[in-house]
């Protein structure tokens, strides 16, 4: 049998998510399109391969199985471009990658890890940028690719592709103010001591941007430059903060509620540069990595929005 990738990268977006919906968004892709994608895979596997229900999907067995081998193949792929990439790109010319705070945290350093290792005649030059200096950058044709936030992007006539959820969640001491707490506004976070990133980093400038000028007066207890350090102060008991979702270990020990705040659903999309026209193989290859590395990822687990029934 043969699997389009495309098809593929869907299936493994809807199981992760635990929705068609989620994984259609991820993919831009409408949900009938999604749906009827899925039910191509579903026929031409001959067996169902997920198991609808009201709060979302799950993989049945012969699922669980078609992903396990889905990302075998997407990482073969990547293995593959990457080995055939450096003959096509001098090593004096190194690639050019682009992204915020919040996708250099994690995202983008697995990425590198597996896309260098598999690559060593290719370098890669990699900058922290916010959204809209990435934008022109790759506009100007001075980089090859970009981790942007979705609604900072939109409009910018650059070829994106969605990436990953970036959405941001309130984290606390384990066992603290936030036990039994499922969702927050920001305006009830403000009303406790926080723990921040530097005034001058994309995630703080981002938040404030976002509440405007009638934002809430908040405390920090104290800022700090970097999410690892943040993440530590707020294991010990020092503040509250806010902070993306996909920045955490599932095994920290901490209290993680939703952000209620719109805007704090926000995703990461992945931006081509129209440096040199057509991108190179290498570049593909690097895409393809941070791909794989957006799917790696794991996230702790918070209490999903009440929805209805999920196709």
């Amino acid at each position: 049998m043969r699997y389009d990738l495309d098809d593929l990268r869907l299936f493994l977006d809807i199981v992760r998510e635990g929705s068609i919906t989620a994984g259609a968004r991820r993919m831009h892709l409408s949900l009938p399109s999604a749906s009827a994608r899925v039910r191509s895979l579903e026929h031409h596997a001959g067996v169902a391969l997920l198991i609808r229900g009201r709060r979302g999907v799950q993989p049945t067995p012969a699922g669980t199985t078609l992903a396990r081998h889905a990302r075998e193949v997407l990482a073969q792929t990547a293995r593959l471009e990457s080995a055939v990439a450096g003959y096509t790109r001098s090593p004096s010319a190194p690639l050019i990658l682009l992204g915020g705070g919040s996708a250099m945290h994690r995202l983008v350093p697995q990425a590198l890890v597996s896309f260098l290792r598999a690559q060593p005649d290719i370098d890669v030059t990699v900058s922290e940028s916010r959204t809209p200096q990435t934008v022109r950058t790759l506009a100007d044709g001075e980089a090859d690719l970009g981790v942007v936030q979705d609604d900072e992007a939109r409009d910018c006539g650059l070829t994106m592709e969605p990436l990953g959820d970036d959405s941001l969640v309130v984290i606390g001491q384990a066992g603290g103010i936030l036990t039994d707490r499922a969702s927050l506004t920001y305006s009830e976070v403000a009303e406790h001591p926080l723990v921040g990133l530097d005034a001058g980093s994309s995630l703080r400038r981002w938040i404030e941007k976002h509440l405007g000028p009638h934002a809430p007066a908040v405390r920090y207890r104290t800022s700090v430059a970097n999410l690892n350090i943040l993440v530590g102060l707020v294991a010990a008991g020092v503040g509250l903060a806010v902070v993306p979702r996909r920045a955490l270990d599932p095994g920290q020990a901490l209290d993680v509620c939703r952000l209620q705040d719109p805007w704090a659903r926000r995703r990461h999309l992945l931006a081509w540069g129209v440096k040199d026209g057509t991108p190179s193989p290498a570049t593909k290859a690097l895409a393809e990595h941070l791909r794989q590395a957006a799917l790696s990822l794991p996230t702790p687990a918070v209490e999903p929005l009440p929805n209805g029934r999920d196709e």
